[in-house]
């Protein structure tokens, strides 16, 4: 009955590209809690808190019907002065998230310039809009400026959307935000920025790469709670209108059951934690140092500069091989290969995390230059 789905894995298991669930095993260098908070007294002590005054696990129904509940109103209204914005909406998950804003807000005669590299989210919110979509090579201002210049002299006259991350969760890069909001300006775009990866760990108290945008009319911004942060859900940051758009056209979040009021009560938590000071963030930029200038020593392998440090290594099958010795040897690294990345750059995908110490992270500096010496 199955027997081309049983094809198809096989397919992928001789190419090296099976993917399978397994258990968390030995130290963190493959979660996005990069500030450890997931399992932190102080989220856990404001979970207990919330439970104690009756905030209840499940919102029962969509926002729309009857699962609408204060501590997601209260969410939003401390999230949107948090970070700067007009208003927030507060969703289940971030791909939810990102795939409701490209589906929703360009338009019909709209066209979105998007990054080579940005998130499957996005691509799968694009599959579903009404606008035109380009994409442009990654981090390439002036090859964003070139699509949007094409298509306006091929007789295009609707809304440009620029669509970008601001740290990119594969390559741990950092995009140009200042070009890409001037650009944004110059051609009277939108600019739609992914700031997952960044928020909690970079900008004033921890509001992300491109803080000094927020709040202005032609910007929208996703802010991912179950990275950084700890908890999960997502944040859309955005002008009233544009909120209000995505609660009346948005069916990722008009049919969705809404996210948990616990756990919005949780996000209320975490953000008050990342204002309250930068000791966490200064221990991860300790690690993120440590790591890199270890890594180049040992290996000759530049640093991102971020908590996201790939280990490009081309071939699948050396990516899941080191991925297990190393796993071996009690490091929880994760191999990542196509399609989740560009054919031929299959890697490791380190993440850095305060869940491991500064010593765990020189050492598996040292055990990744043995593996990849060991492997050529």
């Amino acid at each position: 009955m199955h027997e081309d789905h049983e094809r198809a894995l096989k397919a992928l298991a001789a190419r090296g590209r099976l993917r399978a669930l397994a258990p968390r095993r030995g130290i963190d260098f493959s979660s996005n809690d990069y500030l450890g908070l997931g399992s932190s007294r102080e989220l856990a002590a404001a979970i207990s808190e919330a439970l104690a005054r009756g905030v209840p696990v499940g919102a029962g129904g969509s926002r729309l019907l009857r699962g609408n509940d204060p501590e997601h109103e209260a969410l939003e209204d401390e999230a949107a002065r948090f970070f700067g914005a007009e208003t927030a909406l507060y969703m289940g998950g971030g791909f939810a998230a990102n795939t409701a804003i490209f589906a929703t807000l360009p338009q019909r005669g709209d066209l979105i310039v998007h990054d080579d590299l940005i998130h499957a989210s996005a691509h799968d919110g694009m599959r579903m809009s009404k606008a035109a979509t380009v994409s442009a090579a990654h981090n390439d201002v002036e090859g964003f400026r070139e699509r949007i210049a094409a298509w306006r002299a091929n007789g295009g006259t609707g809304r440009v959307w620029i669509a970008i991350e601001s740290l990119y969760s594969m390559e741990g890069d950092v995009a140009p935000i200042d070009d890409f909001d001037t650009l944004a300006r110059e051609t009277d775009a939108m600019l739609i920025i992914d700031e997952a990866h960044a928020t909690g760990i970079f900008g004033p108290l921890g509001r992300g790469l491109a803080h000094a945008l927020e709040g202005r009319p032609n910007v929208v911004s996703l802010h991912t709670c179950g990275k950084a942060l700890g908890v999960m859900g997502a944040l859309v940051l955005a002008p009233k209108t544009l909120r209000d758009f995505l609660v009346n056209r948005a069916r990722p979040f008009i049919y969705a059951t809404g996210p948990s009021p616990l756990m919005a009560a949780g996000v209320r938590a975490a953000l008050r934690l990342s204002a309250a000071g930068p000791k966490p963030r200064d221990m991860l930029h300790e690690r993120i140092a440590i790591f890199g200038h270890e890594l180049q020593r040992l290996c000759g392998i530049a640093p991102s500069g971020t908590q996201i440090q790939p280990v490009i290594v081309k071939s699948d099958t050396r990516a899941v091989s080191i991925a297990a010795r190393l796993q071996e040897q009690g490091f929880d690294v994760r191999a990542v290969r196509p399609p989740t990345v560009p054919e031929g750059t299959a890697r490791l995908r380190v993440s850095l995390t305060l869940n491991a110490s500064a010593e765990d992270t020189i050492s598996l500096a040292t055990s990744i230059a043995r593996e990849l010496e060991r492997q050529p």
